[in-house]
């Protein structure tokens, strides 16, 4: 069940060096990306179906050719802002294998043409941006970076101050630019992200980290895992009341309880499963009855009222409370908001402290219709998904669990 592609090094000792970084494989895959001219390392990044991993899913080669498409200097920007409750995996790229996300980002600078690449890191991972920092020297000394490569690229890790809400590729940019973490209006027609005004990419960290084995072992050999519409593989993570959490990487498609139980050794204590968050704090819950055909794929999960977001499962064994755990997802929110717009900055706050009502045993019917309310008022209604997400929270509580918050009125 676990294929390993961009976890092959994880568990060499010292595979963030350098020198064992070369002799497990890293780098070798530049000898194709510099045989080739960039337009056909786009098509086969196209070919290979390889979607973003950091919870959108959309399809890298269209990014990678929109940026393309347009002239002038050009930035890659790799999104290291992981902020996501349940999401834990990306750490483990830029702690134990740096050297990937590097050899990455230089295929996919020469692709699009960009000589400049930033990556922006959660402001809480200074344990693993100062691992990163050490191999981006390591690749300058090595020549792999800066004037003395074949093809220059240069690196700069920014670490952002710990806002979720930067792990939204606009606002990334803003703070990036030095403004306050606001997402930005989005287009109406298909067009790169700007950063100083500059067309400029934004990708996942795992995103980048897959590029090497496409390029190297070619767009079949990825599609060889996963499904036709969900290509290659994922890092699954696994938290909550399970025996063994952590990261596993395995491909796309396969049975969501299998993995929960083979993998992440069941539910603590022999306990029953009640519910999974399949991808994220940020992605509907799914009840334990609608989970004997789940997939982890886009598809499936999307059929089944939720999303694979950044495959980051978080597993409710049968004495969870309900109303406690969107309580703690909804604090979450209500923190994390921007105040952009009125919707998300009220709603999130006015949903959080009627939660407070319903842990305490003191709601009333009226709570509920407010909190069904509020929730409407958030979706759709804002400049970014952060407001809809936290309505797809509270939607999907209340449609699996409504009667948990029907005992809690009085």
């Amino acid at each position: 069940m676990i294929t390993k592609i961009v976890s092959k090094n994880f568990e060499i000792p010292d595979s963030h060096l350098i020198d064992v970084a070369l002799a497990n494989g890293r780098y070798s895959s530049l000898k194709s990306v510099f045989e080739k001219e960039p337009q056909e390392l786009i098509d086969i990044i196209k070919q290979s179906g390889l979607r973003g991993k950091g919870g959108g899913g959309a399809a890298t080669g269209n990014k990678w050719q929109i940026v393309s498409d347009w002239d002038g200097v050009k930035y890659v920007v790799v999104n290291a802002d992981e902020s996501e409750p349940g999401t834990f995996k990306d750490r483990r790229i830029l702690s134990l294998d740096p050297h990937l996300l590097i050899e990455g980002i230089i295929a996919t600078c020469y692709a699009v043409s960009s000589n400049i690449s930033y990556i922006y890191v959660r402001g809480e991972y200074e344990e693993f941006s100062d691992v990163l920092q050490g191999a981006i020297d390591e690749a300058y000394e090595k020549n792999f970076l800066g004037v003395g490569a074949k093809y220059r690229v240069d690196i700069t890790i920014h670490r952002g101050a710990g806002a979720y809400i930067c792990g939204e590729k606009s606002a990334l940019l803003e703070s990036l630019e030095g403004n306050r973490g606001h997402p930005r209006l989005k287009p109406h027609s298909p067009e790169p992200e700007f950063y100083f005004n500059e067309p400029t990419l934004v990708n996942n960290v795992e995103t980048i980290a897959s590029v090497p084995f496409i390029i190297e072992n070619g767009a079949d050999a990825y599609r060889a895992y996963g499904t036709e519409k969900s290509p290659g593989t994922l890092l699954f993570g696994i938290s909550g009341n399970v025996n063994k959490p952590g990261v596993y990487e395995a491909e796309f498609g396969i049975s969501m309880l299998e993995f929960i139980e083979k993998v992440g050794g069941g539910v603590k204590k022999g306990k029953k499963l009640k519910a999974v968050i399949p991808g994220g704090a940020s992605t509907p819950i799914l009840p334990y009855e609608m989970l004997k055909d789940a997939r982890l794929d886009y598809e499936n999960l999307s059929a089944l009222g939720s999303a694979l977001g950044t495959g980051g499962m978080i597993v409710l064994g049968e004495d969870a409370s309900m109303v406690k755990a969107l309580k703690n997802l909804l604090r979450f929110y209500h923190h994390e908001s921007c105040g952009q717009c009125t919707p998300c900055r009220e709603g999130t706050s006015w949903s959080d402290k009627i939660l407070d009502r319903f842990v305490a045993k003191k709601a009333t019917t009226e709570d509920l219709e407010i909190l069904k309310s509020v929730s409407n008022s958030m979706n759709g209604k804002t400049i970014c998904v952060f407001a809809p997400a936290a309505s797809g929270v509270i939607d999907g509580f209340l449609k699996h669990f409504e009667a948990e918050f029907l005992e809690c009125i009085v």
